[in-house]
């Protein structure tokens, strides 16, 4: 059973890399820690069976044998969940359960995970709000409800 569970993972993330890579020019990607993220054990088993590392290993041996595709890794450090892909702003840490996000500076209203997708694919094309990124500590509301981040009020 087991065997076949893995296999059927397999053949999916080559099917998916696949596609993938031939219908994209460039893929971004973020460089997880998913040995850190591993040692939790709520998370361990689920994160473990998705096959992340393969998923990865598999894009980039599928974009060298194309010659114009190519697979960008952006930095773990780079803030993509902490900065509205709008504007720029960035908001600072905020809790992984809430999963959506009203930035305080342009109003936008946005899923915590698209939002990130959109910083991954700016960061990794090139193409980031550079002189709109600021520093930690700024306040955000999340699904229009205030939340306050590094001990400052929140504001409405």
């Amino acid at each position: 059973l087991h065997l076949k569970l893995a296999s059927t993972r397999k053949d999916f993330l080559h099917k998916i890399t696949t596609r993938l890579i031939h219908e994209n020019q460039v893929v971004c990607l973020e460089d997880l820690n998913v040995s850190g993220m591993v040692k939790n054990r709520k998370l361990a088993r689920v994160i473990s069976e998705q096959g992340w590392g393969n998923f990865r290993t598999f894009c980039e041996a599928k974009a060298q044998l194309i010659n114009d595709r190519e697979v960008k890794v952006i930095s773990r450090w780079e803030p993509t969940s902490q900065t509205c892909s709008d504007c720029g702003y960035k908001w600072g840490k905020i809790d992984l359960s809430i999963r959506s996000v009203v930035c305080l500076n342009c109003g936008t209203e946005q899923d915590r995970d698209e939002n990130a997708a959109k910083n991954i694919e700016k960061v990794g094309v090139g193409h980031t709000h550079d002189s709109k990124w600021t520093k930690n500590g700024h306040k955000t509301r999340v699904s229009g409800n205030p939340i306050a981040l590094s001990n400052q009020p929140s504001v409405e």
